[in-house]
């Protein structure tokens, strides 16, 4: 980015540091006045908060930084510090902006006072999400400014330039990294870090800040103006990046497509040739420098993930090529090999083909000792002809133990879990159903969902599948862990109370290591949701998550367990509970044990039909 795009107020020093991209846009965050930091967890955008937190502590900061429940309240905790004047940030994933979407398009219309940054970090691909969705897009619907980074170092530096933005025009700003920007390592410049918290006070407007409809068309009218002059915003404009190139035709780049293309550019012998424009602000598109592009060149090619949202702002279509003509893949990543095929086509000079290096995949699996997957095989085992709902987490592994059926979105378990109810309840038969849901995901959307089925008589189990953290994310604590992002101790909240004060009625807990004891709750569980007004049954699988540096070592007693001559190499255990430590030797009939593997969590003694498994002492 040229220092003329983005130039930063405060004089760096020369210091670097090696960060993750999401530590450089904690650092901006931080190096830039934010006084409060509110997330919830979810990759690729995890680390955001957590490295906020640890600068915190390092550098004895006066703010707040928290774990919310979910990304709305986040948000809500977040917006209302920016009302008070304080520059704040809620940071989630593309998913996540979905459950905040409600108030994000308040927020546009009402505007905010101090500088509000909404980071929502895409994951193209996807590599860990159940969307490719394009957060710009609900930048354009709720109508905020968006920038996207195309680097480390290019999110640290677009946080002061956003902040600014945010303020001067009373608006929020998000900012749109991708998982290869978050995820990837840089040399950052490190720049001061300062201490004054700042005025803080909220003024009250009922008008603004509690707008009825009325008042809120005026707002609409309001917002549309700040639109039009943060399309000719000078900070936030277009940079041509290869200066003195010249050509009939050009390119448009933006987000990580923008660290691609120069070293692509230059390969091909193209840097002089192909005039190259990197678009960091891709809504409002800065109208002077779109019109002088297109009356400029007689084809625009548009790189960008992962919809074009450029692409549909230019006025000229015919002469734009892009995902929307189809010169642009829609669906994926725009990895470099691919971006210099669509260059190369586009120019007329296809790139030096580089064969890609292939190698055999290996399915993710629980891990070893894993809990879920002693509660997947009670859940078999209780329920052999069920249906299985299940939710967004490392559990959605249960997927190969069979003990998973449906993934919508988090809390989908509890309201699949009803919906099958009513479409089936009416058959002389009807299938057992049981619902698998996180200890995170329970609190972040599953109570609402829980509620609706006490109150409508669902007959199903819940199985709240609670290792008392967020582990699929990077073990954030949830609301029962009772510490909070910095470590502060925090009230813990408890998952019993919280499902009976639902309206529960069956509701036990267990450690499901001890497999015989679980499975039998479970049949019991089925039985409740089966009886004449039984309602919905909850059984909470309560062991620790043994990648939990805080709880993980001390979570079971070790069971040194050892596979006899008795082993006939039926493969049982391999193929019904899937434990890494536990492979099937084929040519011997028998199966092996990894002791490196194996952490002694002693389930597979009960697993395995023909004893031949067994507690060695």
């Amino acid at each position: 980015m040229g220092k003329t795009a983005l130039e930063k107020d405060l004089k760096r020093d020369i210091e670097k540091e090696l960060l993750l991209g999401n530590a450089a846009l904690a650092r901006g965050l931080v190096e830039n006045g934010c006084r409060m930091a509110v997330a919830y967890p979810g990759t690729p955008s995890s680390e955001i908060l957590s490295s906020v937190a640890a600068l915190k502590t390092a550098e004895d900061l006066e703010m707040h930084v928290q774990w919310a429940v979910n990304e709305k309240v986040a948000f809500e905790i977040a917006y209302a510090g920016a009302l008070s004047g304080l520059r704040t940030a809620v940071a989630m994933k593309q998913v996540g902006l979905n459950v905040a979407s409600d108030p994000l398009m308040s927020a546009a219309y009402m505007g905010t006072k101090g500088g509000f940054i909404v980071i929502s970090a895409d994951d193209p691909g996807p590599h860990s999400s159940q969307t490719e969705q394009d957060s710009r897009l609900m930048a354009m619907m709720a109508k905020i400014p968006v920038l996207d980074p195309a680097s480390p170092a290019q999110a640290l530096e677009m946080t002061g330039p956003a902040y600014e933005m945010s303020e001067t025009f009373r608006i929020p700003v998000m900012i749109r990294p991708t998982t290869r920007v978050c995820h990837a390592r840089q040399d950052v410049p490190l720049g001061l870090i300062p201490r004054e918290r700042g005025t803080v006070a909220f003024d009250k407007e009922p008008s603004r800040w509690a707008a009825t409809p009325k008042f809120r068309f005026r707002l609409h009218g309001e917002l549309e103006e700040k639109l039009k002059v943060i399309a000719d915003y000078g900070p936030t404009a277009p940079v041509l990046l290869n200066d003195g190139a010249n050509g009939s035709k050009a390119v448009l780049v933006s987000g990580v497509a923008a660290a691609h293309m120069p070293e692509i550019l230059r390969e091909m012998g193209l840097w002089d040739r192909l005039p190259l424009y990197q678009v960091i602000q891709p809504f409002p598109l800065h109208d002077a420098v779109m019109t002088d592009v297109l009356d400029r060149y007689e084809e625009i090619l548009v790189v960008e993930e992962t919809m074009g949202v450029i692409e549909m702002q230019m006025a000229d279509r015919c002469k734009v090529r892009g995902k929307l003509t189809g010169h642009v893949d829609r669906v994926g990543e725009l990895l470099p090999e691919r971006i210099g095929e669509i260059v190369g086509e586009f120019a007329g000079q296809p790139p030096a083909s580089v064969p890609m290096p292939s190698a055999p995949g290996r399915r993710p699996t629980l891990c070893a000792g894993c809990p879920h997957r002693a509660s997947f095989f009670a859940i078999k085992k209780a329920a052999p002809k069920g249906i299985y709902t299940s939710d967004i987490g490392c559990y959605t592994l249960g997927l190969n133990l069979g003990a998973v059926d449906t993934v919508l979105c988090m809390g989908a378990a509890i309201s699949q879990a009803a919906g099958f109810y009513h479409a089936h309840k009416a058959e002389a038969k009807r299938p057992d159903i049981v619902a698998t849901m996180g200890d995170s995901t329970f609190f972040h959307a599953g109570v609402p969902a829980l509620i609706d089925a006490v109150v409508q008589n669902v007959g199903f189990v819940l199985v709240i599948l609670d290792n008392r953290t967020t582990a699929m994310t990077g073990n954030q604590p949830t609301p029962a862990s009772g510490f909070g992002a910095v470590g502060e101790p925090l009230a813990r909240l408890d998952i019993e109370t919280l499902a009976r004060g639902c309206g529960v009625g069956f509701c036990e807990t267990a450690d499901p290591y001890g497999l015989d004891d679980f499975i039998a709750l479970l049949k019991r569980a089925v039985a409740h949701t089966r009886a004449d007004g039984g309602g919905p049954a909850v059984v909470i699988a309560r062991h620790p998550c043994l990648l939990d540096r805080r709880q993980g070592a001390a979570a079971h007693e070790v069971v040194r367990v050892a596979v006899t001559d008795d082993c006939d190499g039926c493969g049982y255990c391999v193929s019904h509970f899937e434990c890494p430590a536990l492979s099937l030797d084929e040519a011997e009939d028998h199966v092996r044990l990894d002791r490196a593997l194996c952490n002694g969590c002693g389930v597979c003694v009960s697993v395995c039909p023909k004893g031949a498994i067994v507690d060695s002492g």
